[in-house]
């Protein structure tokens, strides 16, 4: 019996390969530059794609190849899919649902501690000689007795809020819907920020909150705010962001994610009281078994016809 063939959408999934090779064909997209030769060859044949979320993977792509069955995401977030188009092809779209809620979170508060305390700028102090020479530093603030402003109140923003009351801080969130929590939910991401003396953004992205953070939400947040986004870089208008950071009317800011990945270096050169990390909040190697771990018996069920473990909840 010939094995499924499985396509892997991205270079950054190239580790997964030696998960899938014992029960299925694969092919790597990331081998064909022309993509017409791809799909009108192996593409025919493909049934399944292993994915990462938040890579764009276009419709007009996913319909061409007539055999698929299911696009299975090893992540949390699925952005880069646009779901009713493939189940109105009749494919499934699987993600590994929250198994890195408590890693991101404490990614996330790592940023937080490091953009508003001065971690990195303390480093570079401490290489520079400058701490030799006794030049000041800049004095930074406190964290204790601040307010945190979560963007997104999902397991992310629940793991987040339960780190910082640990820390005591005060936690306001926003949402578009409504839901029971222990914290105090804002009226709109405009008050949220304008509450906050650090916005944290931790919601899930799509084409209702692209750009959702502002000019005018980064001014609110103000001259000694924090910006943290461990969400998505289409949630942040980011040349509203370097601007505001560039003409102090905002802060800091402490960001995972990017409009564009990789961002390119020189966007951040002049860019003043930043701290960067890449995309690497939910990247733990314990994690990352996991993620592989649903992924592979995401692919099993589908095959074998039995209800999926983790699909991508209705719109």
């Amino acid at each position: 019996m010939t094995k499924p063939l499985v396509l892997l959408s991205d270079i950054i999934l190239a580790r997964t390969e030696q998960a899938l090779i014992a029960d299925y064909r694969v092919e790597r997209l990331w081998d064909w530059e022309d993509r017409a030769a791809f799909l009108a060859g192996p593409g025919q044949e493909v049934e399944a794609i292993v994915h990462a979320g938040e890579v764009v993977l276009a419709a007009d792509f996913i319909d061409a190849l007539p055999r698929l069955k299911i696009i299975a995401c090893v992540s949390v977030g699925y952005d880069g899919v646009y779901v009713p188009r493939a189940r109105a092809r009749g494919v499934e779209v699987t993600h590994a649902a929250w198994l890195n809620a408590d890693d991101v979170a404490d990614f996330a508060i790592g940023l937080m501690i490091a953009g508003f305390r001065g971690i990195v700028s303390g480093h570079d102090y401490v290489l520079s000689g400058d701490w030799s020479r006794r030049v000041p530093r800049r004095a930074v603030g406190a964290l204790t007795g601040k307010t945190l402003g979560i963007v997104g109140l999902g397991h992310i923003g629940e793991a987040i809020a339960a780190r910082a009351a640990a820390m005591k801080m005060n936690i306001a969130w926003w949402g578009p819907r409504a839901k029971d929590s222990a914290w105090r939910r804002a009226e709109s991401v405009l008050a949220l920020a304008d509450q906050s003396d650090v916005l944290m953004i931790a919601c899930r992205a799509d084409e209702t909150n692209r750009g959702l953070v502002d000019g005018p939400v980064l001014r609110a947040l103000g001259k000694r705010g924090l910006l943290v986004n461990i969400s998505r870089g289409q949630v942040v208008q980011e040349d509203d962001l370097i601007g505001a950071l560039q003409s102090g009317e905002l802060g800091m800011a402490a960001l995972d994610v990017f409009w564009k990945e990789p961002t390119p270096a020189d966007r951040w050169q002049d860019v003043p009281n930043v701290t960067l990390a890449p995309h690497a909040a939910g990247s733990t190697a314990e994690t990352l078994v996991q993620m592989v771990a649903q992924m592979l018996e995401n692919l099993r069920r589908c095959f074998a016809g039995q209800p999926l473990l983790s699909p991508v909840p209705p719109e």
